[in-house]
């Protein structure tokens, strides 16, 4: 499954790199991205269940 989109890190990381110090992003970026996301939204998907929700929100986050 593909959520992050190597594209949009290099927009953000340009925008939010007011210096224009960085002036690449690594393919690995992306894949550690990818598997941060996936465990915070395993880690939300069991708090809206420990709190009898069928539906996530951003305070599972």
């Amino acid at each position: 499954m593909v959520l992050i989109v190597k594209s949009n890190i290099k927009k953000v990381v340009k925008e939010l790199d007011k210096e224009n110090s960085v002036s690449s992003v690594a393919d690995e970026v992306g894949i550690a991205m990818e598997r941060k996301v996936e465990d915070m939204l395993e880690k939300a998907i069991e708090r809206a269940k420990a709190n009898g929700r069928r539906t996530l929100q951003g305070r599972d986050l």
